[in-house]
């Protein structure tokens, strides 16, 4: 097998089909709710280390992602790009310039999250689309022995005290689950069926005997095999006694159309892991 570089590894590349991305679902919601705009030939859309509000589905033309001097990528028709930084409220990770004349539909993060609440399975494919960038992530970096180490780190959590009072009272008929410390909660290769959020205590996750995360309260996590419905990248181990609830995918369905926060509180801390793998081979 060739080795993997890690420069070839970029979150900045627009998702395709590939990815597990709907263009007839992205195309529906931006044209239900987005904003049409046109860039001429040069135009720069966003740039690198700057803050924005909107990411884009492209009609017509191209762009350019550029990170410094270097060329990413070329996005083309009906690819989205420039979601990652309207998720996570972060500065954007590269630019993007029109090679052409454009047109493209935007979407705003008050858009997005009303497209959420509309179309639940649009989240989801967001979701999707970053979780494969996630595992990607995950398997350059245990190529290269690059796995960035959370020890130090403080606890995660996605979302706050009321958000996760909601959480439990939407789900208030399924029990939640006690584990004692030391326990295994999930291994890595194992089909997952949920996703958990931690109502007490505290959880360690890791990847191939490195701790990458560590979850308190209000933070989740097995949420890239919910998603994706697929095999569990990382293990996870209550550090504490921990309390736990189990969510599965129709749950997710059901949360995102009624409280569309609680898709962007997933969604930002799927890109908050990605940004932090990033840090591993930068």
């Amino acid at each position: 097998m060739a080795e993997t570089d890690p420069n070839d590894l970029d979150f900045t590349q627009p998702p395709r089909r590939s990815w597990g991305y709907n263009p007839i679902l992205t195309r529906m919601c931006f044209n239900s709710l987005g904003t049409e705009e046109t860039m001429p030939e040069g135009g720069c859309f966003f740039v690198e280390n700057q803050m924005g509000d909107k990411m884009y589905l492209l009609i017509e033309g191209e762009v350019g992602l550029r990170r410094g001097t270097r060329s990413l990528d070329i996005v083309k028709r009906d690819e989205l790009f420039g979601e990652m930084a309207v998720i996570a409220h972060r500065p954007r990770s590269a630019s993007a310039v029109a090679r052409i004349p454009c047109r493209v539909l935007s979407l705003d993060a008050r858009q997005c999250q009303h497209a959420i609440q509309q179309t639940p399975e649009f989240g989801v494919m967001l979701m999707n689309i970053m979780i494969k960038r996630l595992r990607l992530s995950f398997f350059t970096l245990s190529m290269t022995r690059s796995l960035p180490d959370w020890r130090e780190v403080a606890e995660t959590k996605v979302l706050d005290e009321k958000l996760l009072a909601e959480f439990v009272r939407a789900l208030q008929e399924r029990p939640p689950l006690h584990y004692p410390v030391h326990k295994v909660i999930m291994k890595a290769e194992e089909t997952g069926v949920f996703m958990y959020v931690v109502l007490e205590g505290r959880v360690a996750v890791s990847v191939e005997s490195q701790v990458v995360e560590r979850i308190g309260p209000g933070g989740v996590f097995g949420e890239m095999a919910l998603a994706e419905q697929s095999t569990r990248v990382a293990n996870a181990v209550a550090e504490t006694a921990c309390v736990l609830l189990p969510v599965n995918r129709n749950d997710v369905l059901d949360l995102i159309k009624s409280r569309p926060e609680i898709a962007m509180s997933l969604l930002r801390a799927i890109a908050e892991r990605l940004r932090h793998m990033d840090t591993g081979y930068k």
